[in-house]
């Protein structure tokens, strides 16, 4: 396999003044490139990350015994014997009158939080949460927008020692339910509503709802976020306005708790069934976190983030972790794109002079396929553009380029709620290849399985790590004896995480996403991942978004079809459909040609953006859709009829 030539090197400036070269430094290996510094951090896990505790200064109540304990897969025991708490560091870096959180929304106006002032919040909210019931391993849950209110409740929670839970207020209150109910939480901390593309969207009844139908609390914070007053009829527990919850004149004392103590429970996108509860500590998200933003962001004090995400997408829990560096971190209210300012991000990027932004493939393409043009804005400030939800095809890279900065970072990030963080992207250090991530994360023992167990280069396998991260789940909620959680990681390769997602390691050390395992275009026999058609085909003008299946069908026959949402004013006629086969017959492969090419109204997505390929692909094959997909995690539940209808009348025609 030849190597490509990289779309970017890196600045040696850059590289010289960047975080993760004076950690090198710390660490005696001066001057080492990217690959050596993370052969070390696999090999030796106990001396990468006994590092990056000295590096960032951890702050323990009592010291750790050594790093590593023992290592297994799952069970390994980090830093036994410490006690700390993830909250006294988020609040611990920022000088009082620093700017710490800079609130945004789609309309373009904007508050900001200093430190003191975000200080004493937390402090005021930890006290009221403390009178309300809530002591270590209480859980608090809230149903809130991304917004300051969020990052508050969440700091207070875990100053307690309490254990916090977050969705976003487009989840219908029994979807909420479906993942707070599990956690018998003592508090509900919930907004009067959100913005969203122009429209005030009024939650006051649902949050209301949600209360009525969590037994356990103890008490509702009721947040005035948009300007709805709240009905004065009886709450279904007892009621705590957020301006008397948070203005109280309190002391911060962050309780310090071992070093494996639950920090927050993050759900699966439960699309097939009730919401899996992934558990994380305090300390592996404390180091994880720093790691991966300290050293792959390169993020310090003087910087500022701004990542579109939604409460409920593991993104959120990063954009908060931001405050661990001592950056600025921005959160948004609203629509990533309104259609009143559809570049409004790259606007207030601009305006607040952010230096990492962050989104989504699909937020990319779209700007190019609807000609916005962000260079309009001052971009000097950005160095970095980070994108992550799926793999970020080839072409977007030279836009970005174009449009954004030309010695702006692309870095490409594929990683998982499971592990709240990243197992591949970039660094200041690394090259960056079009439409490949740039490198395994430090610390993280990536590799490439095929179906043996063999670990494989420059050939399509399964994503595996096959040594312990900190941050690995504690556990799944109430799974006391571990089963669920070792047969969703470990029974297929055992002693080794298997996490579902099919790509290349090349020689050149990048890596390639090819998409979700268990949705791989096997045709005769040879596979192609459904993320590589995909790119292709959404490259068209034509083409707003796609979906290739292949479905295995009774008597060994496979159905291959691709699913298009057209672009506005396009039709899919003949000549389209010609044209669709050529750009897949010549930019992926020959021998994954769908079968049939259907325009449909549009692609079903988990709420953090996810196609579904599997759970369509169930559908087509007949399974029923109460058995296939929760309509509750589903941004447009009524596409699952109309795919469920599809298979039913193919069904029909081939009896």
């Amino acid at each position: 396999m030849s190597v490509p030539d990289p779309f970017l090197m890196p600045d040696p400036q850059v590289v010289a003044d960047s975080h993760i070269m004076d950690f090198a430094r710390h660490v005696g290996m001066p001057g080492s490139d990217y690959a050596t510094l993370h052969r070390w951090s696999v090999t030796d896990l106990e001396g990468f990350w006994g590092a990056v505790w000295e590096y960032f200064d951890i702050d323990a109540d009592t010291p750790y015994e050594r790093a590593l304990a023992e290592e297994r897969m799952p069970g390994a025991r980090w830093f036994p014997g410490a006690t700390l708490n993830y909250a006294h560091h988020a609040l611990r870096n920022h000088a009082d009158d620093a700017v710490a959180v800079i609130a945004l929304d789609e309309s373009g106006s904007c508050y900001e939080v200093t430190a003191g002032r975000l200080r004493a919040q937390v402090a005021s909210v930890a006290a009221t949460l403390r009178e309300l019931g809530v002591g270590p391993g209480d859980r608090v849950v809230g149903y809130l927008p991304n917004t300051p209110h969020a990052i508050v409740a969440f700091l207070a929670a875990a100053s307690l020692g309490a254990v916090w839970s977050v969705c976003g207020q487009d989840y219908a209150p029994r979807a909420a339910a479906d993942r707070f109910a599990q956690l018998e939480p003592t508090v509900l901390v919930a907004a009067d509503g959100y913005l969203f593309n122009s429209t005030t969207y009024d939650r006051r009844d649902a949050a209301l709802e949600l209360a009525a139908v969590l037994p356990t609390l103890k008490a509702t914070v009721l947040v005035d976020h948009v300007g709805l007053p709240w009905p004065s009829r009886a709450n279904p527990s007892p009621a705590v306005s957020w301006g008397d919850a948070s203005t109280r004149t309190e002391e911060l004392t962050c309780v310090p708790v071992p070093f494996d103590h639950p920090l927050w429970v993050v759900f699966s996108s439960g699309t097939t069934g009730l919401p899996k509860g992934i558990v994380h500590g305090h300390g592996g998200v404390l180091l994880e976190h720093l790691k991966t933003l300290g050293l792959h962001s390169d993020l310090g004090a003087g910087d500022r983030l701004l990542w579109y995400t939604t409460t409920h997408w593991m993104m959120w829990n990063l954009v908060a972790s931001t405050l661990l560096t001592g950056a600025t971190t921005c959160t948004y209210d609203g629509s990533p794109a309104p259609l009143a300012k559809p570049d409004v991000l790259w606007e207030l990027a601009a305006r607040h002079r952010v230096t990492v932004f962050g989104t989504s493939p699909q937020y990319l393409l779209g700007m190019e396929k609807f000609g916005i043009d962000p260079s309009v804005h001052d971009l000097s400030s950005i160095r970095v553009v980070g994108c992550t939800g799926s793999a970020l095809p080839a072409s977007a890279y030279p836009w970005v380029r174009d449009h954004v900065g030309q010695r702006v970072l692309l870095a490409s990030i594929s990683g998982g709620t499971d592990i709240v963080s990243g197992f591949a992207g970039g660094a200041p250090n690394t090259p960056v290849w079009a439409g490949q991530l740039s490198a395994p994360h430090l610390g993280v023992a990536l590799a490439a399985f095929d179906a043996e167990g063999s670990p494989v280069v420059d050939q399509v396998g399964e994503l595996v790590v096959t040594r312990p991260m900190p941050s690995m789940p504690l556990s799944f909620w109430n799974d006391p004896d571990g089963t669920r959680y070792r047969d969703a990681y470990f029974s297929f390769y055992p002693g080794a995480w298997r996490h579902g997602d099919w790509i290349t390691l090349t020689s050149h050390g990048s890596v390639i996403v090819h998409g979700r395992s268990d949705s791989t275009l096997n045709r005769n026999g040879v596979r192609l991942g459904s993320a590589d058609i995909h790119d292709v085909v959404e490259r068209l003008p034509e083409i707003a978004e796609a979906l290739v299946i292949g479905a295995e069908e009774p008597g060994g026959g496979y159905w291959m079809p691709l699913f298009v949402v057209l672009a506005a004013g396009e039709t899919l006629d003949d000549a389209l459909r010609r044209k669709i086969r050529e750009a897949i017959r010549t930019g992926a492969s020959p021998r994954h040609v769908p079968d049939d090419i259907l325009e449909v109204p549009g692609i079903p997505h988990t709420r953090t953006g996810k196609k579904l390929e599997v759970p369509v692909k169930r559908l087509l094959q007949g399974a029923p859709a109460a058995q296939v997909v929760n309509p509750a995690a589903v941004d447009a539940p009524d596409l699952i009829d109309y795919y469920a209808q599809l298979g039913a009348g193919r069904r029909d025609r081939s009896a």
